[in-house]
């Protein structure tokens, strides 16, 4: 296999020196046809047997687990597939990082057993330029992992579960399952108190709901309403009770019934109310494990609570910088594979790839922990979130600098 590959390799490098000298061009455009497309090739060949391997195997994991209740709510093959297919963003987010480095390991230590690594770099070629293909993959995933996190990941296991609820989900009305019940939702910024008996999530209706709000003249407006429902803009309550109250000389100011009101100046809506519920059904070791929530639903959330307690900012803002860190874990994986994986010599390989996956390892439990600490306010937020990336990739660049 070396008499093949390696003339190949060395081969095509200087072809394409001489073709550049003698049309005048530049070196990059050659190398990017003919190196770049042979290291991409023979990257994704693994990584797509990685990813296909990790969710083939957790598919069938959870099916065992799962298949009780999709024959009791008598769900059917395609809706299955849909339940699989909605879960599998929220899974590939976790799976990227991992299958990236361990392909980027089996690719890296292939070319340093056949001396390809050292037959580049005699070509002309350092570490950093061989390396380019794979820094673009690293980028690439990370944002995939970004565009995953903030549109599908969040909202993938409340789908997913509607789905697994088969026949008893489509019947519609108030379920148990759609319901939130004794509901408060305050919005800090406009002055409004929410109290809502019943919250349907799916359609954001509502129930025996109550609005307290502050009026510019400094009186209080109370709305008292049997349902409200969502309208663009704002919100519609009916069978309604409006009641102004003056705190200065505590008395009431007007009462008055309505059938129907209408308030387009309320700015909530049910994608802020969803917030609400999620962050407050989150605990604490939820938020250690993982970030849970979208970048824009946290901020939207500290948008409208200006006033939280220590512990619940502690929450949410390891959660916000949390979710602007998780993106460049695949650009910090192969930054810790690169010098490891190129190392020359049979045993040097083995032992690289065994340090790299230590230090990966390390490295995706450091994540863990400083979720942890920061949710618990031990460490500042954006410490506890951007540490361990600045830390490994730092020192990737550093040993990728250093490797020989």
């Amino acid at each position: 296999m070396l008499e093949l590959r390696l003339p190949l390799v060395l081969k095509g490098i200087r072809l394409s020196q001489q073709a550049c000298q003698s049309k005048g061009l530049p070196l990059v455009s050659f190398e990017m046809r003919l190196l770049d497309r042979y290291l991409l090739r023979e990257l994704l060949l693994p990584l797509g047997y990685c990813l296909s391997g990790f969710l083939i195997f957790w598919i069938s994991f959870d099916l065992m687990k799962e298949m009780e209740a999709f024959q009791r709510n008598h769900v059917g093959f395609i809706d299955i597939v849909r339940y699989y297919l909605v879960l599998s963003p929220e899974l590939l987010v976790i799976i990227l990082p991992v299958a990236l480095l361990l392909a980027l390991l089996y690719s890296l230590t292939n070319h340093a057993r056949y001396h390809e690594i050292v037959a580049m770099r005699a070509a002309g070629l350092s570490l950093w330029r061989i390396s380019a293909p794979y820094l673009g993959v690293g980028v690439l995933f990370s944002v995939c992992v970004y565009g995953l996190n903030e549109r599908l990941a969040p909202h993938s296991s409340e789908v997913a579960q509607q789905i697994k609820d088969g026949r008893r989900a489509e019947s519609g009305g108030w379920s148990e399952r759609r319901l939130r019940r004794q509901l408060n939702f305050k919005n800090d910024r406009d002055q409004r108190l929410w109290i809502i008996g019943a919250y349907r999530i799916d359609t954001g209706e509502m129930q025996d709901v109550q609005v307290e709000s502050i009026l510019v003249d400094g009186k209080r407006r109370h709305i008292i309403a049997k349902r409200a429902y969502p309208a663009a803009p704002g919100w519609t309550f009916e069978q309604v009770r409006e009641i102004v109250f003056d705190p200065d000389n505590g008395s009431t100011v007007s009462r008055t019934p309505y059938k129907t009101l209408a308030c387009p100046e309320f700015t909530e809506t049910p994608t802020l109310i969803k917030s609400e519920i999620r962050v407050s059904e989150m605990s604490n070791i939820d938020a250690a494990k993982r970030a849970q929530l979208s970048i824009a639903e946290i901020r939207d959330y500290l948008r409208l609570h200006t006033h939280l307690a220590p512990e619940k900012s502690a929450q949410l803002l390891t959660q916000l910088h949390g979710r602007m860190a998780e993106p460049l874990t695949c650009l910090v994986v192969v930054l810790v594979a690169l010098p490891f994986g190129a190392a020359s010599g049979r045993r040097n390989v083995f032992v690289g790839v065994a340090n790299s996956i230590f230090i990966c390892f390390t490295y995706f439990i450091l994540l863990k922990f400083g979720l942890a600490l920061g949710t618990g306010g031990y460490v500042p937020a954006w410490l506890a979130a951007w540490f361990p990336n600045g830390f490994f990739g730092a020192l990737g660049l550093w040993l990728t600098q250093r490797a020989r």
